[in-house]
């Protein structure tokens, strides 16, 4: 069922992806489009203001100087005819394709080199201000013109002005050139557009190749290849992912080469008692074995079985800490209270051994821990302690309180653990050479369980050890003082 889930998800996700080339396209083509047509914009918008103020200075200049001929020869309120200067206006109006007025001081228009408006009269805003002595211009782009209005008057007099000289010139031919200025720009602009769209292309696959490459690497590891060597290190961001999905695969086999190795060891551990008790069962049955010597058998054969028994519930244990079953309950507990009454359980075997019971005398030592969970952590280690502990030693419990920490030590005397013995003595189903002839019950997960237990309770655990001298376990718990304790409290009321 969860299958179909997954895969159904996985493929309404793939619909909707999309290659990565595509947003890089995207994004080359957008910084080299953008700033184009921003400069082509930017360049139109300047060349047509500078090609405007050129072409104003230029009317300017010239108004000036025919208002300085028309001062000379008194042109605005005369009355006489003057053909050269009525032909210099026409041909300046010519020059700049405009249309030039002259009115006199009365608003008269007594020149207009259209012909339309002479005798009439002109009282505009502009003729206004240039009457009273200001030089007037404005620029309308929407109708394409600008216009002048000097006022005709001497510098130097007594500022009485004889007339106004407007001058309104097209600047059709200036947006013309501008068009013409666009439409190359704008093939220019085409051209830039598919050959940066064609370098996009090529680029984006540049890019991505080192994408492209992991992810053939990626499929073959998914067929089942997993020594394939994925690393990418062409970016940061290829070699990061593929070292995350290194590690991932490095776990995945670990996890792998675990699963084989506890199957393998799960097997040999029901295997040796299944074969043992099946032989003497039929030994039994066959009459193989005298009746005076059954009892003895099937004494093996109960022993056998409670071995078996003891394996299937380290194997639940197990299987419910991996699953997250077993849930911790955090609460203030006397750990040297917690080995004083598992020890009282093992005080034949003590008493057997002969040995030296050491570092009872402590006072409260009170931790922040499951009572049942570690309970069953001193239970295996003090276990494993008496197992071990040789004729006549001792076995010694320490305590060291260091603020928030707890150190709780279980020593042996014996003959200790190899360096090599050391490294292996949490792994499931381990066991030395030394435990097979002297542990026939154990079944090599009572220490691995130690460990998974401590490390719900956020603690550690260490093991030293000298051969031919000692053993010794040292877990930590956090300690029940007042901050561990309010934040235990205030973490209970967060999840309520």
């Amino acid at each position: 069922m969860w299958n179909g889930v997954f895969k159904k998800k996985t493929r309404r996700e793939a619909r909707h992806a999309v290659s990565m080339r595509l947003p890089l396209i995207f994004c080359i083509l957008m910084f080299t489009i953008v700033p184009l047509l921003a400069q082509s914009a930017m360049l139109t918008s300047t060349l047509r203001q500078s090609q405007v103020e050129d072409t104003m200075i230029h009317a300017q200049n010239k108004c000036l100087i025919l208002v300085n001929k028309m001062l000379s020869c008194d042109y605005a309120n005369s009355g006489a005819k003057n053909p050269i200067l009525d032909t210099e206006l026409a041909v300046t109006a010519d020059l700049f394709n405009g249309r030039i007025l002259v009115a006199d001081q009365n608003f008269k228009i007594v020149k207009d080199t259209y012909g339309l408006a002479e005798g009439k009269f002109n009282i505009t805003e502009e003729v206004l201000k240039a009457y009273s002595g200001e030089t007037q211009s404005s620029y309308n782009r929407k109708k394409d013109y600008f216009s002048l209005a000097f006022p005709i008057q001497e510098k130097d007099g007594d500022g009485r002005v004889d007339g106004v000289l407007m001058f309104t010139v097209s600047t059709e031919g200036i947006e013309l050139l501008d068009s013409q200025i666009s439409e190359k720009l704008f093939f220019f602009q085409n051209v830039i557009l598919w050959l940066a769209a064609g370098l996009a292309f090529l680029a984006a696959g540049v890019l991505i190749r080192p994408f492209t490459r992991l992810r053939r690497i990626l499929g073959i590891v998914a067929d089942g290849d997993l020594e394939q060597d994925i690393l990418v290190g062409a970016y940061k961001e290829t070699r990061d992912i593929s070292e995350a999905v290194s590690r991932t695969l490095g776990k995945l086999k670990a996890v792998d080469q675990s699963r084989q190795e506890f199957v393998s060891n799960v097997s040999h551990e029901l295997k040796t008692p299944m074969t043992t008790i099946g032989g003497f069962i039929d030994g039994i049955l066959d009459g193989t074995i005298p009746p005076d010597r059954e009892r003895h058998y099937l004494e093996i054969v109960s022993a056998e079985v409670k071995r078996l028994s003891r394996l299937v519930r380290s194997m639940l244990d197990v299987a419910k800490i991996e699953a997250g079953e077993m849930k911790i309950e955090l609460a203030p507990v006397d750990i040297n209270d917690v080995i004083l009454r598992t020890l009282f359980t093992f005080e034949q075997r003590v008493e057997d051994k002969h040995l030296d019971i050491r570092g009872l005398e402590a006072d409260r030592v009170m931790v922040l821990a499951d009572v049942d969970l570690i309970h069953q952590v001193v239970y295996n280690l003090i276990d494993n302690a008496v197992k071990f502990v040789n004729e006549g030693g001792y076995i010694e419990f320490s305590y060291d309180v260091q603020d928030d920490l707890t150190y709780i030590g279980v020593k042996n005397s014996g003959a200790g653990l190899s360096k090599e013995e050391v490294a292996h003595v949490f792994d499931r189903f381990y066991k030395t050479d030394k435990s097979r002839s002297v542990d026939k019950t154990g079944v090599g997960l009572g220490l691995s369980i130690v460990r998974t237990v401590i490390n719900m309770h956020s603690g550690e655990i260490i093991v030293r050890s000298v051969e031919g001298e000692y053993c010794e376990f040292q877990f930590t718990l956090k300690t029940a003082n007042a901050r561990n304790t309010q934040a235990l409290l205030k973490s209970e009321k967060e999840k309520n």
